[in-house]
Order: C-alpha cells, then structure tokens, then sequence
C-alpha cells in the first residue's frame, strides 16, 4: 500500500482506535472479551480469555456448520452469529462478557452482532 493513499490512511486510524480501545478492554475468566472483526464480505466473532490466552467459543459468518441464508443482507447475516454465538457462549456457562468492537464504528454489522448476541441472552 502506498503510505498515503486514503486506504491506508484509514488503516492506520483503524488500528489507533483499535489500540485505544484494546488498552482499557481486558477479558476474566468471569467476563471474557467478545471480539469483532469485519471483513468486506464476513463478519468473525470470538470470546476470549485474556489471562490465558484462550478462545472459548468462535463464530465466523463463513462456518461451513452454521446454516446463514446468503440471499440475506450482511447486518442479517450478523445478526444470526451474533445469535449463535451467545447461544454457544450461554451453553459453556459464559453470561457476561465485555465487547471489543476493534476500532469499528458501533453502526451496522457490529452493532447487528452485539444485538444478536444480547437477544440470546449475553450481557455486555
């Protein structure tokens, strides 16, 4: 990427914020860290475990195991693993957790997935 070209440029603001969040957001054992990334066609989340280093549960909207209609819209589709994934979370005794939304906007798909995950029972 040439270093200053408006992809990168957004890039970097991304990773800032990103860092910023990261710097007050840790995940217990009691209350795991549920992390976000978006990609232009997916959306993955993961509870983690920040002092053992460990995923408890992951969820991606890619997983061959989870049945997402495709002719759905994106915030539809996060919506479901959001749903899933506080399913799962719920299902390996994980009632709250703190949400890490990685330098995105808390608006779309991010915003559909934390929805998703409280509907099924996740507390944030």
């Amino acid at each position: 990427m040439d270093k200053k070209s408006k992809t990168y440029q957004r890039y970097l603001a991304r990773e800032k914020r990103r860092y910023s969040i990261r710097s007050k957001i840790f995940g217990t054992p009691e209350r795991p860290r549920l992390a976000v990334f978006r990609s232009l066609k997916n959306i993955s989340a993961q509870i983690i475990d920040d002092t053992t280093g460990t995923t408890l549960a992951a969820l991606s909207s890619f997983t061959k195991d989870l049945k997402i209609d495709r002719s759905k819209k994106k915030t539809e589709q996060s919506f479901e693993v959001g749903k899933k994934l506080g399913e799962i979370a719920l299902e390996k005794g994980i009632k709250k957790v703190c949400f890490d939304r990685a330098g995105y906007l808390f608006h779309g798909r991010v915003k559909a997935l934390a929805e998703g995950a409280r509907k099924a029972g996740l507390e944030f």
